[in-house]
This record gives C-alpha cells, structure tokens and sequence, in this order.
C-alpha cells in the first residue's frame, strides 16, 4: 500500500468506526495530529483525550472490507475522498459547526470551493413553488452563483434543475452513502448532477436513507452556503432546521412569502417573523450578498441555452405525435437514454413533454 493510500485508509478508518463522533474525532486529530498517529497511540493516549470505551473500541474495531471498498470507489473516474487535511475540502465549512472530517464526493471537487447560496424547501410542493424555486436558482446560478441543496423530491429538485441550466452548476448533498441513489425518481438528475457538478455525502458506502441522517445532512448544506433560501415550507420541516443552521452559522436567511392560507407559506413567514430577509426576486438576495455578478456567466449561460434548445428540439421532432417509449426515442433521435431522461425532466416541467403510464411519453403542443 502507498503511503497515499495508507493515510487515507487512516482517515477512513477514524470515521468508520461506529460511536466515534465528530467531536471526538476532531479532539484526536487536534491532540495526535493525521489519523496513522492516532492508531499508532496506545488505548492510555487515547483514553486522556476521549472515554476509554470509544477509545478501546477505535483500536479493535475491524473495518478493513469497508475500507478497501472505499479506497476502491475513489479510485473510480469522478469519485474522490476530502479530508479535513485535503486542499480541495470545502473551505466554507470549517467556519460551520461540526465539519464532517471526510467527504465523499461525485464530480468535480473544484466547485466545492466556489461561492454557493443553499435553496430548499418542502417536498410536497406546489407547483408554483417548484418554478419559483428554479427560476430562482437559474438567476442564482447566472449571475455566479453555485446552487447547493438535499436532491429531495419537491423544491430540492427544482433548484438543481435550475441551476444546472446556468453556468455556475450545483452541489447535491445527501443522507445516504454515495454510491446509492435515494429517492429513486431523481436518479436521472443525480446522474446530470455529477456531471456538472458535485454530489456530496458524509455518510459511509452503502448507507441507507434513515431519517436521522437528514438533519445531519442540512448542517452541511447550511455550513456551504453564504446564505440559505427557504422557498416553501411547513411549520415542522427539515427546510427550517437547515435555516436554523445557516443562522446560526453567521449565514444570512432568505424566505420567499406565500399566501396566509397555504400550509406550505407558514414555515417561510415564521422565518420573516424571526429576522429573515423577505425576497421577492433573485436580485434582492444578490443586493443583501452585495453580490456582483461575473460578466462571463450571462455569456456562458447563452452558449449553454441555445445547445439545451437545440437538443431539445431533436427530441421533439423524434418523438413525433404519439407517445414513445424511452429505448425508441433514443433509436429516433441518437441520444442516450441517460441524456434523455436528464433532458425530459426539465421539458416535461416546461409544459413541452408528458410523462404517461407504462414509461411513455407524448409530445404537448
């Protein structure tokens, strides 16, 4: 094994063992330095810094399937594994609380460190909200923005949908390992995401969805973000824990109004309540950044516009006027799958495209 290899086997292996928290994780990088220190201390070095129980347990746990397993994941093309001592780790997160000391990341780690703006909000969202949502990530994401969020259903969703139609790209954070998609239905955008962008997780390989990884997942989605915009949101929602986080950050709080009657509004108006910045358009985020936006991401995004438009208009003319199955449009049209899955989510918000029962889908006019 390189010497390489061997740190990061260390890293993994002081975040892999169960009961060992991120508190106490960081207390023994401060007091021993890099990992390989850390397990070459004997259990009384270890006991003066954290318990002795999580201590002994650090020293005998056997993890070396799931490490190999890791270290040959990151060796895939597009995978990586940041530490805390990496130069690619996202900087804006060791200003937030409890920084993961390991990520793993899909795509392209240089966004990491660009300026992000988290969105999120309700996964049962309305329809408005979901175009309110991608109008505002697209505008984000033009005027130099990276768009950070959860890829859950709803609100999510539309901001990376949004953003990954600007130049800026974005960043999906998830409560699930890397290597598993969750939930099933934005498996194609995870896929454009990786792409052009980055998934990112704490959370070790083959971790599943469970509920208590979520909260944990929005305090890296706050702690990216210079700010946090909450589009719609109940009283009781994971939007407003991760609002809470980004405030408590130091990050500013932004909150999109609705109407006194919609369940989905009460969450964005306690947040007003409390001191966040109502918006009305993207540009008042921008003000309250005292954000100026790069010349060349309104050219890039006009590149990237007219290639999606004629793309999409390719696959208009391939489906024709009756409903089409994936594997024949892909035949019609020389695209792959994949690519259409990525292009049909947007079209079918657009009105263009329907989605019907058995997988097909028609032509709108």
């Amino acid at each position: 094994m390189t010497t390489d290899r061997q740190e990061l086997a260390s890293w993994l292996r002081l975040t892999l063992v169960p009961g060992i928290g991120g508190e106490a994780r960081r207390a023994l990088l401060k007091a021993f330095g890099l990992p390989q220190a850390i397990f070459e201390a004997g259990p009384r070095a270890l006991s003066a810094v954290i318990d002795p129980a999580p201590a002994e347990r650090l020293l005998s746990h056997e993890c070396t399937a799931d490490i190999e397993a890791a270290l040959e994941w990151a060796a895939q093309a597009g995978n990586r594994l940041l530490t805390l001592a990496d130069a690619d780790y996202p900087q804006s997160l060791l200003t937030a609380d409890d920084p993961p000391v390991l990520l793993y990341a899909k795509g392209d780690p240089a966004i990491l460190n660009r300026p992000m703006l988290a969105v999120v909000g309700s996964r049962n969202a309305t329809a408005q909200g979901a175009r309110d949502a991608e109008a505002f990530a697209q505008a984000l994401g033009d005027a130099g923005l990276t768009i950070v969020s959860g890829l859950a259903l709803g609100i999510d969703a539309a901001a990376h949908r949004g953003a990954l139609a600007s130049a800026a790209g974005t960043v999906a954070v998830i409560g699930t390992g890397a290597d598993r998609l969750y939930p099933a239905k934005n498996e194609a955008l995870a896929r454009a995401i990786a792409e052009k962008g980055v998934i990112l997780s704490e959370f070790p390989l083959g971790t599943p969805a469970l509920g208590s990884n979520f909260p944990r997942r929005n305090r890296v989605i706050a702690g990216l973000g210079l700010g946090c915009l909450v589009v719609e949101a109940a009283l009781r929602s994971g939007s407003l824990i991760t609002a809470r986080l980004a405030a408590e950050s130091g990050r500013e709080v932004f909150a999109i109004p609705g109407s006194i009657h919609s369940p989905l509004s009460r969450g964005c108006h306690q947040l007003i309540r409390q001191g966040a910045k109502l918006v009305e358009s993207a540009q008042d985020i921008l003000e309250e950044l005292r954000w100026k936006a790069s010349p060349a991401a309104g050219a890039i995004h006009e590149k990237i516009s007219v290639a999606r438009n004629g793309a999409e208009e390719q696959v208009l003319a391939a489906l024709g006027d009756t409903p089409c199955a994936i594997d024949t449009l892909s035949a019609r049209s020389g695209l792959t799958p994949a690519d259409l899955l990525a292009m049909l989510l947007p079209m079918e918000l657009a009105g263009r495209v329907a989605q019907l029962p058995g997988g097909l889908y028609q032509r709108l006019h």
